[in-house]
């Protein structure tokens, strides 16, 4: 396909995968914050949060990937201008986030008395457990916010969850300062004060995504076709059947890197420790790219739905040339920028220079890390 084929769909999927790429960043900068305010508490407690990230990202991503379906069948039915299935869609999404939610929940309570069990320092393992449960009870209100977000992603409405997104990352640095430090009156928790942080922060993201799609007129069509206490099972089944298989398969990939950190925890704290900042860096550049996705994901899924197949064969090529783009820069960035962005976290000596060593071995993997995930969500909208 040539480059005037897709020079067209290039301008209208950059601003529209602009709000949504933030809005993926609003989720992993969460972990990022996290991470470099308890740093400056010791590497310790630094490499406890990134075992607890390691065991519960692969949880988390398997749940938002599962929500993923959500945003390419809205997309197709509001191209089809199916207000039937539209009010469908949103009823039984945000069910199914619910429920998948509450099951991510309760999983914390049985994987924090497993983290013993593999091998790491115990130092790291008796701070990381309590972190555990904190952060896994906060999948519920972020399950719900994905719920109402995808769906509204999928009518193109992306600007309302990037706000709520960016919003929500201020407060949650705000907290962290607060509870982690024992600032402006609040009680000093160290690295516990971080995960309550990330709790509240996500608890006010869903309130006020489920406040905009319950209230927004331009909304009211969709949920007059639908009964909140009657879900779709046809529907329900279409979105798991849709969406286990994405999600499944983020599960895999993160779980390759969350597995690398508890090997590398087998080498002590400073190993891990200088691990969390690498991975820490390289998941940013990677939500990015599941952002730029995430908007092919809507032009072509509005594309399938009026039957218009070439130009949402060209919108996908367009996704991809923007990915690989954007990921040669990061991954120059992070060849560039190697020996700087460590110091961040303000680490010994020892992690910075395992970190420097870790960073350009991220470098080498940005691109092909950005063609697959961008992919997932148009693949997929052929499958509706």
């Amino acid at each position: 396909m040539s480059l005037a084929q897709i020079r067209p769909h290039i301008i209208p999927t950059l601003l529209l995968a602009f709000p949504v790429v933030l809005s993926q960043l609003g989720h992993i900068a969460v972990g990022v914050c996290d991470s470099m305010m308890v740093g400056t508490t010791g590497k310790v407690p630094l490499a406890a949060v990134s075992l607890g990230i390691s065991v519960s990202t692969v949880i988390m991503i398997l749940g938002t990937g599962l929500t993923f379906a959500i945003t390419p069948m809205v997309a197709a039915a509001n191209g089809q201008r199916d207000v039937t299935a539209l009010g469908r869609l949103l009823t039984s999404g945000v069910w199914l986030s619910t429920i998948a939610g509450l099951l991510l929940a309760g999983l914390g309570f049985g994987v924090a008395p497993l983290l013993k069990y593999l091998d790491q320092p115990a130092e790291v393992v008796a701070l990381a457990a309590p972190w555990v449960r904190v952060l896994f009870i906060s999948f519920l209100p972020l399950m719900i916010f994905q719920g109402f977000k995808q769906y509204a992603e999928g009518l193109g409405l992306t600007l309302q969850s990037m706000v709520l997104s960016l919003v929500a990352n201020l407060v949650n640095a705000l907290l962290c300062y607060m509870l982690i430090f024992g600032h402006f009156g609040a009680p000093k928790l160290g690295m516990m004060g971080a995960a309550w942080a990330t709790l509240v922060a996500r608890v006010l993201m869903a309130v006020f995504m489920g406040a905009y799609v319950l209230r927004a007129k331009r909304l009211a069509p969709y949920r007059a076709a639908t009964h909140w206490l009657q879900p779709h099972g046809p529907t329900i089944r279409r979105l798991v059947g849709l969406g286990a298989p994405i999600g499944v398969q983020m599960m895999f990939e993160m779980g390759a890197f969350s597995f690398s950190a508890i090997m590398i925890g087998w080498l002590g704290a400073t190993s891990l420790a200088a691990h969390q900042i690498a991975i820490n860096i390289a998941s940013v550049t990677y939500m990015a790219a599941s952002g730029i996705g995430a908007a092919a994901t809507i032009r072509v899924g509005n594309f399938r739905g009026l039957g218009d197949a070439q130009n949402a064969r060209q919108a996908g090529f367009a996704a991809y040339l923007i990915t690989f783009l954007f990921m040669s820069v990061m991954a120059l960035l992070l060849i560039l920028g190697r020996d700087l962005i460590p110091h961040l976290y303000n680490q010994p000596a020892e992690v910075v220079a395992q970190a420097t060593t870790l960073l350009l071995i991220a470098a080498l993997f940005q691109i092909s890390d950005g063609m697959q995930v961008v992919g997932l969500g148009p693949c997929a909208v052929w499958k509706t």
